[in-house]
């Protein structure tokens, strides 16, 4: 590549990127650092100074406005995740971290499976965290991404407090274009919440050992409500009792196990028939494909509000398994 095609390269990445700083002065910026101020006791200077250093980005608001999940049917979607490669890279993530993977299922009840499964949908076993600068992600969209800014300023909160609490330089933390974090990919609210210390060194290290992470992302779903032992999903027919539409797919369960058989629905579970479940109908490769998710299926779903997020995590962690037991025997 020569010297003039790499700088216009750059020139245009850096375009498309359109960063600036933020602006102090601001009235809702200004307003936000008041109550930062007022109500966690945070020094003023060294608040401007840090939001000093923030760059708005135009490129951040373009990708949180079309994520996969909202573009993409299943039939595309799956194929990003549920790979050989991925496979393969998750059972051998497993094999290296068994006893400590292990110690973190013993001790949380979580299965080994959903955290694998987790890590591999959201960093690809550590290799992508993402390359934008958290400060930046929160403040663009906190200050300058409307549909969503109320949320967005709460967990830009939560991170100024966050590098407070743990002693962290603002600009070192990087993660993905909606400010997630580390190897679990957890918000600054989450990573105040949940994020464990399993070493017992004092950390609650989320970006460099495994067994933080791993516990910290048992602790989430335990957190909300995990059921040690319960099945997640299960592949379904639809009978010729069923009349009318299908559901539109939701973040909880409507039904029961018992209600979706007497609606035509056919499926295997050994859950009792008052156990919660939906009907979930997805465009596959081959048509519409049916799942009944249960209790735990929306447990994962809490970790990221999309049905096809949870699906792809419990494939992904149950391709694993078989792998890593077919492996051993």
């Amino acid at each position: 590549m020569t010297y003039q095609s790499a700088a216009g390269i750059v020139l245009l990445l850096l375009s498309l990127s359109s960063a600036y700083a933020a602006d102090l002065d601001r009235p809702d910026v200004n307003a936000f650092i008041t109550t930062m101020v007022e109500q966690y006791d945070y020094d003023r200077e060294t608040l401007r100074d840090i939001l000093g250093e923030a760059e708005k980005k135009d490129s951040i608001i373009e990708l949180i406005s079309k994520p996969a999940e909202k573009t993409l049917t299943w039939a595309e979607y799956r194929p990003i995740f549920i790979t050989k490669a991925r496979v393969n890279a998750g059972a051998k993530f497993w094999r290296e971290n068994r006893e400590a993977l292990e110690d973190i299922e013993s001790r949380s009840g979580v299965p080994i499976e959903i955290m694998v499964g987790i890590i591999g949908v959201e960093t690809y076993y550590g290799r992508i965290t993402g390359g934008h600068r958290v400060l930046d992600a929160l403040a663009t969209l906190a200050f300058d991404y409307p549909p969503r800014s109320k949320f967005f300023r709460s967990e830009l909160e939560h991170f100024l407090l966050l590098v407070r609490e743990e002693d962290m330089k603002a600009t070192d933390a990087f993660g993905s274009y909606a400010g997630a974090m580390g190897r679990p990919q957890f918000m600054p609210s989450s990573y105040r919440a949940y994020a464990v210390d399993s070493t017992g060194d004092g950390k609650r290290d989320i970006w460099n050992d495994w067994k933080d992470v791993a516990g910290s992302i048992a602790n989430y779903f335990n957190a909300h409500g995990w059921h040690t032992g319960e099945e997640v999903t299960s592949l379904a027919t639809i009978s010729d009792r069923w009349s009318g539409p299908f559901p539109k797919n939701v973040l909880k369960p409507e039904e029961t196990v018992e209600s979706l058989s007497e609606m035509g629905v056919m499926f295997s579970t050994a859950l009792p028939g008052d156990s919660a479940s939906q009907l979930l109908t997805l465009q596959g490769a081959d048509g519409d494909e049916h799942w009944v998710g249960f209790h735990n299926f929306f447990v994962i779903t809490r970790y990221n509000h999309s049905v096809m997020y949870g699906l792809a995590v419990h494939q992904l962690g149950q391709e694993i398994a078989l792998k890593v037991r077919g492996d051993a025997s």
